[in-house]
């Protein structure tokens, strides 16, 4: 005879086990992935990417995309064999070596921690160009405390208010573009709206458009967030359809915001040096449509740098936890949850500290060193291809073998090779020192390689912070 103790029993597994809900379509996950990248970020770098590539910002943007396209068919191929939710060190982690996937893990966590940075820098560039007499470092530390807050007391996200923000940036920029259009028909810029000067002109080098495309390349980063979203696809065959979706839709906003833009402005002269250095997005508005204008799409800029800052916290403050429960980092202070709130206290507040920080940075400066780590994983990610599918799997004597497991992964990582040499030298002076921490740490931890590595990673995602877990109010994290 059954019980209901014995029910209970049987049912005690299934209460225990937190499942992600089945419940993202394949452009809800585009709509995540852009979420993430920020679209308006196009605007807000436009003036530092123009004096790089001397008034080519579009070439930069087009250059970005083809390197990031080879990049995101990598990612595509990977998530199909490895469907959890991971990133770049778990795809290297499983096809190479753990040593090497904790060292590309540790590489990308300055990507982690610095991008809440970037959004306080654009959010306090936004409100200094409103507010010109209000001492820049009250922005920082008054949004810094308001969105440590929030993700102190809650973890929670939906794709719902994602894809709102999205939809309201988008259809700013679409507004944008077609007064910025009537103005070039009317003579203003330069007075067309057909021009190859945006992509090539007299004065532009291949070796500034490479560094310009190693800046925007920063645009991009977000594409890999939705691989994080492999268990709750509704079907995980779109995953790969998904990821490269978003890369191209991604980059074909970036690529018309930034014509329009450049032909609007064919001289970075236009802005004034301090606009360069933080962000141009204020300055834009304010030529193109006066205040008005400013402040939509500054709130449009807002709105999304408010969630994609949101969803950084989120992530790293997650990741630092998982690092600390596996004993990467120090359990105790990593890996505490609150009692009272259900999140991790400890990463949450230190994520916060370390945004504190942007208060003696430029947007400039903190993209460069981010760059870094993105392409080490985006490197890594190409060569997993070929490791995995080459290698492990001999899957190499056909041609459509060779092109798709070596060739193609092969041109990905020579292309973000390329880049990652273009990088700053200041970046790749601090980004060198960072992974060598990381070499140091590695032997300590595995005692001179005398034991496995822990992962960075477990059976649930570890950056998402879109995440619908069930069952439950207490899986919130």
């Amino acid at each position: 005879m059954t019980t209901n103790e014995s029910r209970a029993a049987a049912a005690a597994p299934k209460a225990r086990t937190a499942n992600l809900a089945r419940t993202l379509g394949l452009w809800s996950i585009v709509g995540l992935g852009l979420g993430y990248m920020t679209p308006t970020v196009v605007f807000d770098t436009f003036g530092n990417v123009a004096v790089e590539t001397n008034n080519a910002v579009p070439a930069a943007y087009a250059v970005a995309l083809i390197v990031i396209g080879f990049t995101a068919i990598s990612y595509g191929k990977m998530v199909r064999v490895i469907p959890s939710a991971g990133s770049a060190y778990t795809y290297v982690r499983e096809s190479m070596h753990p040593g090497l996937g904790f060292l590309v893990g540790w590489t990308s966590l300055i990507d982690y921690l610095l991008l809440p940075m970037v959004n306080a820098l654009i959010l306090r560039s936004y409100m200094v160009a409103l507010f010109p007499d209000v001492p820049a470092w009250i922005w920082v530390v008054v949004f810094t405390a308001a969105v440590t807050g929030i993700i102190y007391v809650t973890m929670r996200g939906t794709s719902n208010a994602n894809m709102i923000l999205l939809v309201f940036s988008i259809a700013v920029m679409a507004v944008f573009v077609v007064m910025v259009v009537i103005q070039l028909i009317q003579g203003a810029g330069s007075g067309t709206v057909a021009s190859v000067e945006p992509f090539f002109h007299p004065d532009v080098e291949f070796g500034a458009v490479l560094a310009g495309a190693t800046i925007v390349c920063f645009s991009f980063i977000g594409f890999d967030a939705v691989t994080m979203y492999a268990e709750e696809a509704k079907s995980p065959k779109t995953m790969p359809r998904a990821i490269l979706l978003t890369v191209l839709v991604g980059g074909a906003i970036f690529l018309v915001a930034g014509y329009f833009t450049q032909l609007r402005f064919p001289s970075y002269d236009a802005f004034p040096p301090e606009a360069i250095a933080d962000s141009t997005l204020p300055e834009i508005g304010s030529q193109v449509g006066g205040i008005w204008l400013q402040s939509v799409l500054t709130a449009a800029g807002f709105a999304a740098t408010l969630a994609s800052w949101l969803a950084s916290h989120a992530s790293v403050a997650r990741m630092l936890l998982v690092m600390g429960r596996n004993g990467v980092l120090p359990k105790k202070l990593f890996g505490y949850i609150s009692p009272r709130t259900h999140t991790p206290a400890f990463t949450v507040v230190l994520v916060g500290l370390v945004s504190l920080t942007a208060i003696a940075f430029t947007l400039e400066q903190i993209v460069d060193y981010i760059n870094y780590g993105a392409l080490i994983a985006f490197t890594f990610v190409n060569i997993s291809v070929i490791a995995y599918f080459a290698i492990r799997r001999n899957r190499r004597h056909t041609p459509r073998d060779i092109l798709a497991y070596i060739v193609m992964p092969a041109i990905g990582m020579v292309l973000t090779g390329l880049l990652w040499v273009n990088l700053d030298s200041h970046a790749l002076v601090v980004g060198l020192i960072w992974t060598g921490l990381g070499v140091l740490y590695l032997l300590v931890l595995t005692r001179g390689f005398r034991r496995p590595v822990a992962s960075f990673d477990e059976n649930q995602p570890v950056t998402g912070f879109n995440k619908i877990v069930e069952p439950g109010p207490r899986s919130q994290i």
